[in-house]
Parts: C-alpha cells; sequence; structure tokens
C-alpha cells in the first residue's frame, strides 16, 4: 500500500447539524479541534436556526477551522435531526469512515483515535460501526454518572428492539455509509438508531467501546437525552405507553423489509416472520421461535414481550 493510499484509508468525514445550538457549538467545535487524529473534515449544515449558530460556524470556519469545513447548501429548509442528517450522508463525497457529531457534546481527546483504532481491523467491505459510552453531564459539564455498559452483544433482534449506539460516539465504516445513502429512515427514527439497524440487518459488525468517549450535556432542549435512573427511564416508557414504541417498531420492520438486497438472510426471515405475525397466538409463537429478540435487561425485554403481544 503506498503512503497516500494509507493515509487515505483514515480520513474521517465528521457530519455536524445545527439548530439553535449557540449555546455549547463552540466548546464542541473545539473538542473537534483538539482531535489527536487530525485527518478530518467537518461537513455541516445549519437547520433553519433562528439564533446564531450559522454566524458561529462560519467564524470557526473561517478562522480554526479554515480549509477542514464544508457548508452543505443544497437545502436550506429546515428537514429536523433525522432529516439534516440523511441529507449530510446523500451529500458529502465517499470517504472511508463518518462520524456523527453534535452541537452540545464534547470529545475525548483520542475519540476519533480510539475509534479508527477499533474499526480499521475490520474489512473495508463489512459493514461496520462503531459506537461507545459517554459520560452523562450536566449543562455546565459536571459528570453525574456514565452511561450504562452493555449487558448483552449488540446484533440484529437486539437493534431492533432497542438503540445501544448513542450518535456522537459513532464511526461508520463506508459499507455502512453506502448502505444508509438515500435510504431515509423512517418517521421518528432518528440517524443512530437507522445507521446501527441497517449494519446489524446487514451482518455487519457492531463494535461497542466500554470507554467513555464523550460528556453528554443533558439539559432543557436536548432532542433525545440519557438519564442515568434505570427508574426514571422505566417510569417515563410506562407513562409514554406502548404505541408510540410500538408504532417504531413496526414502521422499522417495513422499511427495512423495502430494501430486501441489503438483509442477510436470517435479518430477512426474522422481519418476515414479524411482518406475518397477525394475531396474539401468531406472535406467542414468533417469540417463542426468536428468543433473542430482547432488550439489554430481562426488566426491560419482559415488558417489550407484553407491549408486542398485545400491539395492533
Amino acid at each position: 500500500m503506498t503512503q497516500k493510499r494509507a493515509e487515505f484509508s483514515r480520513q474521517v468525514a465528521i457530519l455536524l447539524s445545527l439548530y439553535n445550538g449557540e449555546t455549547y457549538l463552540d466548546a464542541q467545535l473545539s473538542s473537534i479541534l483538539a482531535q489527536t487524529h487530525p485527518d478530518w473534515t467537518l461537513y455541516w449544515r445549519d437547520d433553519a436556526s433562528t439564533d446564531s449558530s450559522r454566524e458561529r460556524m462560519r467564524a470557526f470556519a473561517e478562522g480554526a477551522g479554515k480549509g477542514r469545513c464544508v457548508e452543505i447548501t443544497t437545502s436550506h429548509r429546515r428537514l429536523g435531526v433525522a432529516g439534516s442528517y440523511t441529507h449530510l450522508l446523500d451529500a458529502i463525497p465517499t470517504t472511508p469512515y463518518v462520524a456523527f457529531a453534535d452541537q452540545d457534546d464534547i470529545w475525548e481527546p483520542r475519540k476519533l483515535e480510539w475509534a479508527l483504532d477499533a474499526i480499521s481491523r475490520r474489512p473495508a467491505e463489512k459493514p461496520t460501526l462503531y459506537c461507545a459510552r459517554q459520560y452523562l453531564t450536566d449543562a455546565d459539564l459536571v459528570i453525574f454518572q456514565e452511561s450504562a455498559p452493555l449487558r448483552r452483544r449488540p446484533d440484529f433482534p437486539a437493534a431492533l428492539t432497542q438503540n445501544i449506539a448513542t450518535g456522537h460516539t459513532i464511526l461508520l465504516n463506508a459499507a455502512t455509509h453506502s448502505l444508509m445513502r438515500n435510504t431515509p429512515p423512517p418517521p421518528s427514527v432518528l440517524h443512530d438508531w437507522w445507521a446501527y439497524l441497517l449494519t446489524a440487518a446487514a451482518d455487519g459488525e457492531i463494535i461497542f467501546d466500554n470507554r467513555c468517549v464523550s460528556y453528554y450535556r443533558q439539559h432543557a432542549h436536548n432532542t433525545v437525552g440519557a438519564t442515568g435512573s434505570f427508574i426514571r427511564r422505566a417510569w417515563a416508557a410506562c407513562r409514554r405507553g406502548p404505541k408510540v414504541f410500538m408504532t417504531i417498531f413496526h414502521s422499522n420492520v417495513t422499511h427495512l423489509l423495502n430494501n430486501p438486497e441489503n438483509l442477510s438472510a436470517p435479518a430477512l426471515s426474522l422481519l418476515k416472520d414479524i411482518a406475518a405475525a397477525r394475531t396474539f397466538a401468531a406472535r406467542l409463537r414468533m417469540l417463542v421461535k426468536h428468543r433473542d429478540l430482547r432488550r439489554q435487561r430481562f426488566s426491560e425485554t419482559t415488558v417489550f414481550r407484553i407491549w408486542y403481544l398485545l400491539s395492533r
């Protein structure tokens, strides 16, 4: 391999969507600039902000980030979080690796280095997604907890029931990026879960790093947010009820089946079984057959199975 090819093979496209993020944006940009892996280009778009986000980003692009930032201007309308990242994925050139960045978090200096060291050992042609744990902080970056470690290995059946790939920790290889091009997620599904689902459905590899690679601010304007309390998460899920989650679950199944050429044989078989199970008895048989359709905790799996059996 020539030196030029070796250097190209570790290029990273960092994708950043902005929306009224002026409060924390400068800190995130500084943490990207401080990465020990220097071979990156930041592709960004503003999703119709009404604050100074665009101006701050352009100042960075003309100053400390000069020559390393590319604004995507092919759409100026409001797309929402998932739509904006989908647009970025479709608009950027083919790059060996793609990372997602959020406007309000901070990266550990070795975040990209750690991710590349893990993902670059895998075959380039195999869809691969790297993700990791985070420090959960308040708005002032005071750490109150680390995000939970995995209790079960990530795989496709598990991906259908729960997302374990937090967006700003993710690094994709070009094979997963190719799967995501022109394949937008269904409504109410964010780009990170969709990336996890597509990778796992294609019999790709999911790498979960047990290290905390970022500082995940919890504040009043998080799109999703996280809580370190299992009890709080459980209570919030019970308050929302099964309808929202099961609508997303069945929508994911339908959208994945729309592109069967991207699915492994086991994934296609599971999705067809789920789609065909329309009665309580059929769903019960399906759960017995596919025991690996479960979440990280036993209690969460139990709730999921009850909701699935009773869904319409």
